[in-house]
């Protein structure tokens, strides 16, 4: 601190710093540049911790991957220009999935918007679909009612990034007559209908068939206690969606395993047989119900969320409970189900069609490798991926016990995200391990983060899946485009395990599955970061797959053009 700066009046930037604080911010994820250099000046006096990343899309989805494991608003900042631009895919990755964050980006002075001016960009416009709120602060007198709003907004209702374009002269102005920063409250949902409630009882109390389908607003809700004690007591089949994955433990007697495209066929044929869906926190995503018109043809549908926008918006609820998620599911405690032989049924289903890791040969097979990882790994490891075949064979083979230990890019399917997500989470969470799993196309997307998990010493465990290929373009091709490959030849991948250790982070490389063991405990064992660079057969595809504008009850469970069956992990049906 020089003595300038120290005996300044307190300008726009050094209030937002003290606002940040008063909110509980702690951490934040940024990048420097010309228009937010007066808030970098202010982090030198405050007692914030900035990350340096090294691309300003790592500081979005860093801030993202802090406030997915932590349930806490996540904070990025960069400049103006290409530097707001760059964080655009991490905060549309934010709100499509309901992730708090607050977004901070330097703005040429307002004298100089609309001139075109070096590294002027709208970003207030360029943001406004994917946002829940943007702010343009024109006067330094606004920065109160900005900041408190911003922050009420990124966690009220469900949460979603809020982005606020600071003016380098509101930054600089004097903002010593303002008061300190007062956090706003935020208004709880509203507790449900009485009578919905009385009709959903009626309903399950009916119902033969019955299944709860649950997703990812009920982490959101903070309804993960509510929902198990109701799945407890109710002693009704579970599914859960690729964003629900850890609501209900996956060794849990009620847990059918996820559903859709690359859902478990005991999900997919109880979601298909069902004649009462119990929708908590989900949202009927394409990629979990299929073709929807054909998708639980034949059941009533009770549906409670927190975002009423959600109700009846694909698949019309039959009862409609908005509202507080967690209360709702506290008075549908008491609902019984005797349906014995409907239990039975889903319960032999699954372990009749359960995955199974017995592939031939020596190659390393990696749902295996996957289901290992998580035997070996503590029981509240956070996992991270990226998005491609990785990512479904992380979420059919690891076992989670909370929604937040699992870190994936589900609405937008950002590639890309799971390096900076997982250094946000280890941010988050320093005295928890956390482990990303990547694809090799996915990690050279934001590949140069490896310099701030090397400069912090962030102890990431990285099990970077290799298959030399864009694997589920790979597949596709394979399957909906005749074999007719086309630009997913990767091939010239670098050595992995020598790119980090560029980086001065430990590497291994295996081929053998008679490697895995020995190499997963010298992983995790490893202090500080780690990476272990798995090859993998280019051909290996996940099984199984709904094809796209197809029912969930058409499931394939290898390709159907190829006269000799090739492994698969998962049980063929007799």
């Amino acid at each position: 601190m020089n003595a300038t700066t120290a005996t300044a009046p307190r300008n726009g930037a050094r209030w937002i710093a003290h606002a940040l604080e008063a909110e509980g911010v702690q951490t934040i994820f940024g990048y420097p540049g010309g228009t937010i250099m007066p808030f970098y000046d202010a982090l030198v006096d405050s007692k914030l911790k900035h990350i340096l990343v090294r691309h300003e899309q790592g500081a979005a989805l860093a801030a993202n991957g802090y406030a997915r494991a932590s349930g806490k608003v996540g904070v990025c900042v960069a400049t103006s220009g290409p530097g707001a631009s760059n964080l655009v895919t991490g905060i549309a990755d934010a709100m499509l999935d309901s992730v708090p964050m607050v977004c901070l980006t330097g703005q040429v002075a307002t004298s100089l918007i609309g001139t075109d001016a070096f590294q002027e960009l709208d970003v207030f416009g360029m943001t406004m679909p994917i946002v829940k709120h943007s702010f343009l602060v024109r006067r330094v007198e606004d920065l109160p009612h900005v900041l408190s709003e911003a922050f009420r907004i990124a966690r009220e209702g469900r949460p979603g990034p809020v982005l606020i374009d600071l003016p380098k002269d509101v930054q600089v102005n004097d903002a010593s007559h303002l008061p300190d920063h007062v956090p706003a409250a935020v208004q709880p949902p509203p507790a449900p209908s009485a009578a919905a409630i009385a009709e959903a009882l009626a309903a399950i109390a009916g119902a033969e068939k019955p299944v709860v389908y649950g997703g990812g607003g009920i982490a959101l809700a903070g309804a993960v206690d509510a929902f198990r004690q109701f799945v407890e007591a109710s002693g009704i089949p579970t599914v859960l969606t690729l964003r629900g994955l850890g609501a209900l433990p996956a060794n849990h007697g009620n847990y059918l395993g996820m559903l859709g495209m690359h859902g478990t066929r005991a999900a997919n044929m109880a979601v298909q047989d069902s004649d009462l869906l119990i929708v908590v926190g989900a949202r009927f995503d394409d990629r979990a119900t299929g073709k929807l018109a054909e998708f639980a043809p034949f059941a009533r549908v009770i549906h409670l969320d927190a975002d009423a926008y959600e109700i009846s918006k694909l698949r019309t609820a039959d009862i409609a409970i908005p509202g507080d998620v967690a209360t709702g599911l506290q008075a549908l405690t008491g609902a019984r189900s005797t349906c014995y032989a409907w239990k039975a049924r889903c319960a032999s289903n699954r372990e009749r069609f359960g995955f199974r890791y017995d592939a031939p040969g020596t190659d390393i097979y990696a749902p295996a490798l996957l289901k290992r990882l998580s035997e070996v790994a503590p029981a509240d490891t956070i996992i991270a991926c990226d998005v491609g075949q990785h990512q479904m064979w992380v979420a059919q083979h690891c076992k989670f016990n909370h929604p937040r230990n699992h870190l994936t890019s589900g609405a937008l399917g950002t590639m890309g995200f799971g390096l900076p997500a997982a250094m946000g989470a280890q941010f988050a969470c320093p005295d928890r391990t956390v482990v990303l799993v990547s694809g090799d196309g996915s990690f050279m997307m934001n590949v140069q983060e490896l310099t701030t998990i090397a400069r912090t010493r962030m102890p990431v465990k990285i099990v970077l899946l290799d298959n030399s290929a864009l694997g589920m373009v790979r597949q596709w091709q394979e399957l909906f485009f005749a074999e007719r490959y086309s630009e997913i030849d990767l091939s010239d991948n670098p050595d992995f395990a020598a790119l980090a250790k560029v980086f001065g982070i430990p590497a291994r490389r295996i081929e053998l599955r008679d490697q895995v063991d020995d190499a997963l405990a010298e992983l995790l064992a490893t202090p500080g970061p780690a990476l272990l660079h798995v090859a993998i057969d280019i051909k290996a595809n996940v099984w199984p797959l709904v094809p796209p504008n197809h029912a969930n009850s058409a499931m394939l469970e290898a390709n159907p053009a190829k006269a000799v069956t090739e492994p698969t992990s998962h049980a063929i049906p007799a």
